[in-house]
């Protein structure tokens, strides 16, 4: 009989989470009740309005906030029962964020700006292997006012690929910039997603960047609407706005 193989847990799974925030006497109810689930290897687009609870979703997932009510959890950890310190640590093995906003170290080169996490990380790739994934190898020892901005948001990908995280939570990464520009990023966030097999999280208001993923997820007024695998992927430059 031929050898029967276990299904791998999901990298995520989500449990009908909710998240209040309460101000005063007001609440504002930012998810309620969003059940998902991620798998290895996949990118995932989230789209939605602003409000629609997309950044709360992944500050979640990434152990930067907790949910209200509900469950989450990493492959076979729940997170929703972790310690403070148990989160930070998941952070600091498992996850890659980037935001729409680079935080690179002005002083620091593209290189020392990704030695930073391969300096603390368990299982690090080096600054050199990081950035030319994000096809910046000609660019790594230059400082970030010397970089453009598609430049600098790619140093910020790596930096955040370098520690080979399990996962790379997105955040806006192409809202600060131009459409050709964007692509540029796109294709480097494709390009570790393929070659890494880095699962990818990636929030967007921007409908069209939805069509370079394996699966889309639409959240509105917190909660999922639609949640589908995309049935032809288009590559970044195949994709306008």
């Amino acid at each position: 009989m031929p050898e029967v193989t276990e299904p791998k847990p999901p990298v995520f799974a989500a449990q009908e989470i909710t998240r209040v925030f309460r101000m005063g006497a007001v609440c504002v109810q930012a998810l309620r009740g969003v059940s998902l689930a991620l798998q290895e290897g996949e990118m995932v687009v989230l789209l939605g309005a602003s409000g629609s609870g997309k950044s709360t979703l992944l500050n979640i997932l990434g152990g930067l906030d907790h949910p209200t009510e509900g469950r989450v959890f990493f492959r076979q950890t729940e997170l929703t029962r972790a310690t403070d310190a148990a989160l930070t640590k998941y952070r600091r093995d498992h996850v890659g964020f980037v935001f729409q906003f680079y935080n690179l170290v002005p002083s620091l080169t593209a290189r020392e700006n990704v030695a930073l996490v391969t300096e603390i990380a368990r299982n690090p790739i080096t600054p050199e292997t990081a950035l030319d994934l994000v096809g910046l190898s000609a660019r790594m020892d230059h400082f970030p006012a010397e970089l453009s901005g598609g430049e600098q948001q790619r140093v910020a990908i790596a930096r955040a690929i370098a520690k080979q995280p399990d996962v790379l939570l997105c955040d806006e990464p192409t809202g600060a910039l131009d459409s050709a520009t964007g692509i540029q990023v796109l294709e480097a966030l494709c390009r570790v997603n393929a070659e890494l097999g880095t699962a990818t999280v990636l929030i967007t208001h921007n409908a069209e960047i939805q069509r370079i993923a394996h699966r889309v997820i639409v959240l509105a007024d917190g909660r999922v609407i639609r949640d589908e695998i995309n049935a032809q992927r288009l590559a970044p430059a195949q994709v306008s706005w």
